[in-house]
């Protein structure tokens, strides 16, 4: 995209990961609002980006994909010539600041070759020389503050805090002609549940979510919608051969923005926590949110309509190396997450369902 060089400009540095992405919202909506007439670019990852498609807070989305291990990468930077290629291509932008909201050394040092001015950033992983102003990361207060925190170092205002997501006429018609082919009614109890994880060994046990969905069935009348991606669908067989209602399904078949619209359809989520969660806080979607190794304090849903199921533990929130400091379950799972019996959880979505009753 062409731009006024008359203009400043600003790049941010926040990739990878649909939750980050989603809770980084905040930030630009402030930025923006503080710099109406600056050009600013935003680095993210491109299988993370459509989330924040429509988004009107920036004016370019710069991909970066390094090979990692994460489910998102394609590679697409891989060798040292295609990094150095990219950290040339930014440096020719003269980027007059660059606010790094990412905590690794390697986004400071990206930060720091673009060869900008002022340069903004978490002070960790020991990269304090790296940025002009260094600001401390706080692991007591959620990460949209967090990032909030990032631009209050730097003097500008934080008016508001809430997230955002954006459909279009074409995506909302989808899931309207989805729930009109399944025969849901417009009024019918919809819950979704995604019971997958990035890393399978921190979520709640799929039999958990299994019975789970059955009572919800059985109780409520409630149509069931299982999200998930291509590699959750060797799932399926499992789930539809122990519900007595075939339950909706959006695992492996939609693409991420048709899912999105789909969700935006419930009346409640059910779900570990992962991206699908913040996704669905940042449509104000009702859900219920499953806790255990990870501190819900720093990355909980933001927002209202949720509540968090935690069982936390003496050893909670854990360093996430698995059964290094905790012996596991005999199904395979960390004991904070098995723990939660789906009474809790039942309970826990009681409320959701009764204001969805009491609105027909």
């Amino acid at each position: 995209m062409l731009h006024n060089n008359a203009r400043k400009k600003i790049l941010v540095l926040r990739y990878r990961f649909i939750g980050d992405t989603i809770l980084t919202v905040p930030f630009l909506r402030n930025l923006r609002l503080a710099e109406p007439d600056a050009y600013i670019a935003w680095v993210v990852a491109p299988g993370t980006a459509a989330v924040v498609d429509g988004i009107p807070y920036v004016d370019e989305l710069i991909f970066w994909d390094p090979v990692t291990i994460h489910a998102d990468s394609t590679g697409t930077h891989k060798t040292f010539g295609d990094k150095v290629t990219f950290i040339r291509e930014l440096r020719a932008r003269h980027f007059d600041k660059v606010y790094v909201l990412k905590r690794s050394f390697g986004s400071a040092l990206i930060g720091y070759l673009t060869g900008a001015r002022k340069r903004i950033g978490f002070a960790t992983e020991g990269r304090s020389f790296l940025l002009t102003t260094a600001v401390p990361y706080r692991h007591d207060q959620h990460e949209v503050q967090n990032f909030l925190d990032v631009l209050r170092a730097d003097g500008v205002p934080v008016v508001d805090d809430y997230l955002e997501a954006w459909l279009s006429n074409e995506e909302r018609r989808f899931a309207e002609h989805y729930f009109h082919g399944a025969g849901v009614a417009p009024e019918e109890l919809v819950i979704g549940i995604h019971p997958f994880a990035a890393n399978p060994v921190r979520a709640w046990h799929l039999d958990n979510f299994i019975e789970l969905a059955r009572q919800l069935q059985e109780r409520y009348a409630a149509r069931i919608l299982f999200f998930g991606g291509p590699r959750d669908t060797e799932a399926l067989p499992e789930i539809r051969a122990n519900l007595t209602q075939p339950p909706l399904e959006a695992v492996g078949t939609t693409s991420l923005r048709q899912s999105m619209a789909l969700l935006s359809r419930c009346n409640l989520l059910v779900c570990n926590d992962s991206g699908i969660m913040h996704l669905a806080a940042s449509m104000k979607v009702p859900l219920v949110a499953l806790f255990g190794p990870q501190s819900p304090v720093k990355f909980g849903p933001w927002g209202e309509n949720s509540h968090i199921v935690y069982s936390a533990f003496p050893c909670s929130p854990c360093k996430q190396k698995f059964f290094q400091e905790c012996e596991p379950s005999e199904r395979g799972r960390p004991q904070c997450m098995e723990t939660i019996p789906v009474e809790q959880v039942m309970e826990a979505a009681l409320p959701f369902i009764s204001n969805k009753r009491s609105e027909n």
